[in-house]
């Protein structure tokens, strides 16, 4: 493994017109180091030194252990609480030359200050070097997210037969994160959604001590972290009997997102996928309750490039993993979403590597 790693360093470096380069992002550091932490409030940055083509890894004093482990550099330096971690670095390379690049979505006002201050060098943003690097899967990243995503389907299949009449949403949710641990999850992807009723109206609402009725939609958005990959899948229930109106919303949506699969494939735009799924639920008369993108990237981070939005012109190319997830959510009502991942393989074509059902399950 420290081979790829190594190979993802050099094709950065071939690509950075900076004199020193700093990655602080802790998914960047995780894509070219293999070390994966959350340093908190603590400084934690990949230094690349072109004029002297020198790797240098900063992390907290206690993180030094972990990161000798895992990570194959030429040099890791810890830096103490009671540190200024620039001046640390100032001190530890000598030459840092006059251009310095740092990823702007994650560099702090405070961290870019500190930096300024203790070095004398022009920021530039290295931002999207560093995204189009990570935007293109190989087979081994399909294989990693296929490990995370089969961790939630089977957490999902076991999940669903938890539910029940006068369950609180918080409950299930209990149940779930439970399950994720006892699959061999290393940690969830982000917070679970499990929403019931009129909350599943709320895109990203927060599980509450609702209880689940009978009729009620059941929606259960949730990923896990499993070797530094993210699964992210949503699957909608109906608990009971079903009315005509939910199969109608159900069945909209599942056609939704099956026209934004079939739309999936190399050298069109982004945007297509967006517009294809989405004239399916406007044609039923739902347009106005849809009204968020249909899907995001998806790998070392639950949401990363791309964007899958209807302004979004860029072509879809080969490696790119994104999820398809159209929803309708009526205020009052409920709402229904259907998530899967998808993979623009060698061929071009739309892999899809979720594999649970999507047919209407009654509970």
């Amino acid at each position: 493994m420290s081979t790829i790693y190594k190979t993802r360093r050099a094709i950065f470096k071939s690509k950075l017109e900076v004199d020193i380069a700093f990655i602080t992002s802790p998914a960047n550091i995780f894509y070219y180091t293999g070390f994966l932490s959350n340093p908190h409030e603590r400084f934690m940055a990949l230094v690349f030194n072109t004029k002297t083509n020198e790797e240098i890894l900063y992390v907290p004093a206690l993180d030094l252990a972990a990161a000798e482990q895992v990570a194959h550099l030429q040099r890791i330096v810890p830096i103490t609480d009671e540190q200024i971690p620039f001046e640390v670095v100032k001190n530890t390379i000598g030459n840092l030359g006059q251009t310095a690049g740092v990823e702007a979505k994650t560099l702090t006002l405070a961290r870019y200050l500190e930096l300024i201050g203790a070095l004398n060098v022009q920021v530039t943003d290295i931002q999207q070097l560093v995204n189009t690097q990570r935007l293109h899967k190989t087979r081994d990243e399909i294989n990693q997210l296929k490990v995370a995503i089969h961790i939630i389907e089977q957490v999902m299949s076991e999940g669903i037969k938890k539910i029940h009449i006068g369950m609180t949403e918080l409950e299930l949710v209990a149940e779930l994160e439970y399950l994720m641990r006892k699959f061999g999850a290393d940690g969830q992807s982000f917070a679970s959604i499990i929403l019931s009723g009129e909350n599943a109206a709320l895109p990203h609402g927060h599980p509450s001590m609702r209880k689940i009725e009978n009729g009620d939609f059941v929606l259960i958005d949730m990923g896990v972290v499993k070797d530094g990959y993210c699964s992210d899948i949503t699957r909608t229930f109906i608990v009971g009997e079903a009315t005509d109106k939910q199969r109608e919303i159900y069945d909209t949506v599942l056609a939704s997102t099956l026209a934004g699969i079939k739309a999936a494939k190399a050298n069109i735009p982004l945007k297509q996928v967006d517009l294809t799924a989405r004239a399916v639920i406007e044609n039923k008369g739902y347009g106005d309750y849809f009204n968020n993108r249909v899907g995001h990237g998806l790998g070392i981070e639950v949401h990363e490039e791309p964007s899958v939005h209807a302004a979004n012109n860029d072509l879809i190319t080969i490696g790119m993993v994104f999820t398809i997830e159209p929803g309708i959510y009526i205020p009052n009502y409920g709402g229904v979403r259907i998530e899967d991942n998808v993979y623009i393989n060698e061929l071009g074509e739309a892999e899809v590597l979720t594999t649970f059902p999507r047919e209407l399950q009654i509970l």
